[in-house]
């Protein structure tokens, strides 16, 4: 696994037993830092063979749930299970690709130096993969590390991570520090790699304009607690963005108003209903990174998990509620 370092866990034996079905599952997860929580009670499935962004402000608790899932640190309380076996198990090490923030890389060595030490250090490396997304970029093999630019460095570390061929692919930020036409490339050849080899990927992003067109499934935490998991159609279509006088304002009293605001006289809205909401209104689905904001500024909105996300608990499906 790139980048990644045994932690202690649970025993292989308390996998949930829907787990080899799931790229990954998270049970009553969290982790605690000396300063406090920094996950809580999170609990969901991610199916396989999906592009799946996590998403959430900075400090959400999006790299403590890839340094879980990817082994590098232990749960406090929960589990986390990938491709049905626990992360620090060698049976899930050798299938899981991971892309920390900071692109380690050794500054010294040459591109192709960089790719002989991923092929030396994996037995089911693609070394043709690899040059390829290499080459594509137009970086150099003779290039040093430390010469390249933040985005061919970032070319680099992907080829590192998917030369690997992994079945599930931990990216975490891995374009924060890249320019729009860089993402835009990048964001290519990930839906490629997952469309040619079935690999599922996970990767966190607070670029919530660019997910749409990218990532199948969605999964929101806010301070360290689950928002929103599932599929990315299926939540969108759960919503309704409405907009209508404001003297209908009386008519939203109702629970699941995500978002409400108002502005010379009209009411804009964000709801999430089955029935018709009464009243006129000119109703629209919203926009993702519309619907994510509408979330991270509605604390006291519940959780919408779809039931591929849930994960069941004793026949009752687990909602991934944490405290606020």
């Amino acid at each position: 696994m790139t980048d990644a370092a045994a932690a202690p866990g649970p025993t292989e034996a308390s996998a949930h037993a829907t787990d080899a079905t799931d790229a990954l599952v998270a049970t009553g997860l969290g982790h605690r830092y000396r300063r406090g929580w920094a996950l809580r009670d999170c609990s969901f499935r991610l199916p396989r063979g999906r592009i799946c962004a996590l998403v959430g402000p900075n400090g959400a608790g999006k790299s403590t749930l890839l340094s879980l899932a990817a082994g590098m640190l232990a749960p406090s309380e929960g589990t986390v299970t990938v491709l049905g076996h626990q992360p620090s198990a060698s049976r899930a090490r050798r299938r899981v690709g991971y892309l920390g923030q900071r692109k380690p890389l050794y500054r010294q060595f040459t591109v192709e130096e960089t790719l002989r030490v991923g092929r030396e250090l994996n037995g089911n490396w693609d070394q043709a993969l690899a040059e390829r997304l290499v080459e594509e970029g137009s970086v150099p093999l003779s290039a040093r590390i430390g010469a390249l630019s933040g985005g061919r460095r970032t070319r680099v570390a992907l080829a590192l991570a998917l030369g690997t061929r992994p079945e599930l692919l931990l990216l975490d930020e891995p374009m924060s520090d890249l320019d729009p036409s860089a993402r835009r490339e990048l964001a290519r050849i990930v839906r490629q790699q997952a469309a040619e080899h079935g690999t599922t990927v996970l990767m966190s992003s607070h670029v919530f304009a660019e997910l749409e067109d990218t990532c199948d499934h969605l999964v929101l935490i806010s301070h360290g607690n689950l928002r929103l998991a599932g599929e990315t159609d299926r939540i969108l279509n759960a919503h309704h963005h409405l907009s209508g006088n404001a003297s209908q304002a009386s008519l939203l009293s109702h629970p699941s108003i995500i978002a409400c605001r108002e502005h010379l006289g009209r009411l804009s809205a964000i709801v999430r209903l089955d029935d018709p909401v009464p009243g006129r209104w000119t109703t629209t689905r919203p926009e993702l990174a519309e619907l994510l904001l509408a979330y991270l500024g509605a604390p006291a909105a519940p959780p919408m998990i779809t039931e591929t996300s849930r994960v069941e608990l004793g026949g009752s499906a687990h909602e991934g509620h944490g405290p606020g």
